[in-house]
């Protein structure tokens, strides 16, 4: 139970970030390197609204949307044109974006380490695992966006434009469907999901300039494994990924060496991941999970 427990604290931490970058994919065929830098953004809002005194869910509720705001005019201003070139100038172009905010917020912010004021928690017994309540909220929390998001996906006017869209853009447009009103709402969503993923993700360990730096590998290698593009494959490949990256690190690997107890080293944990997405690129290189869409 402590393995699930564990395994799904950990893909709190990427869940969001993914699912944002994994829908916007999904339209615009580019993968957003800036995307795990507005986790960054929105942690970093919210903690400066924190510190002049606002209520932290007032707090993290205005670095949501502050962060969805910042995702439509990079948009609008930078990527859409930067894909009139093509896919990969929009790419490299994120990538440069990703580079000028940890530096803009490096040079605000400096390189010191932050955590909001909350107290310290005794950690609750849940059938033999232990966690606190805050990273119970944090998962609910998540949990919860998430269920909501794919009610708006599937049972929605706004989720069979999205899908009409990523399918069959041209003909989604000769049925009178905005494309670019599309864009600009999931790119405001994309945007408060990785907002909303970063102050989570700092309330439950601590905010600094390269919060996104450190989330950007492990969100791409879970939205490739996935399948790059699917809602549904982004939220299965952070599960698959947290829980090998968790059971590595966690196994007793003492009947291989002769010890009576043997483990493998937290730092060697992101390694595991990485191994079962060169599996998948070289045995199901569009993703485990993905199926492509022919009719919405």
């Amino acid at each position: 139970m402590q393995l699930i427990v564990d395994s799904l604290l950990r893909a709190n931490d990427l869940l969001l970030v993914t699912l944002g970058l994994s829908t916007v994919y999904a339209l615009v065929r580019f993968p957003n390197s800036a995307q795990p830098e507005y986790a960054t953004i929105g942690a970093f809002l919210a903690l400066f609204l924190v510190n002049a005194g606002i209520p932290l869910v007032a707090s993290a509720a205005i670095a949501t949307i502050a962060t969805g705001i910042v995702a439509v005019l990079m948009h609008r201003h930078v990527f859409r044109r930067l894909l009139r070139i093509s896919p990969v100038v929009a790419m490299i172009g994120s990538f440069a974006v990703a580079m000028i905010i940890r530096a803009a917020l490096q040079a605000i912010a400096s390189t010191k380490s932050e955590r909001f004021d909350l107290p310290l928690e005794t950690p609750i017994k849940f059938f033999g695992a232990s966690i606190t309540v805050v990273q119970a909220t944090v998962l609910a929390i998540t949990m919860s966006t998430c269920i909501v998001f794919f009610i708006v996906l599937y049972w929605t006017n706004l989720g069979r434009s999205m899908r009409a869209v990523a399918t069959q853009p041209e003909l989604a447009k000769a049925c009178g469907i905005s494309t670019e009103r599309v864009l600009n709402r999931i790119g405001f969503i994309s945007g408060c999901f990785a907002g909303l993923g970063g102050v989570l993700l700092a309330i439950t360990s601590q905010v600094y300039f390269n919060l996104g730096q450190d989330l950007l590998l492990p969100v791409f290698a879970a939205a490739i494994v996935g399948g790059l593009g699917s809602p549904v494959g982004a939220v299965l490949g952070v599960l698959l990924l947290a829980f090998v990256e968790t059971a590595v690190i966690n196994l007793d690997f003492g009947f291989l060496t002769g010890q009576d107890f043997s483990y493998i080293s937290i730092a060697y944990g992101p390694a595991a991941s990485f191994l079962l997405l060169i599996i998948t690129l070289i045995l199901r290189p569009r993703g485990l999970f993905f199926q492509e869409t022919k009719r919405v």
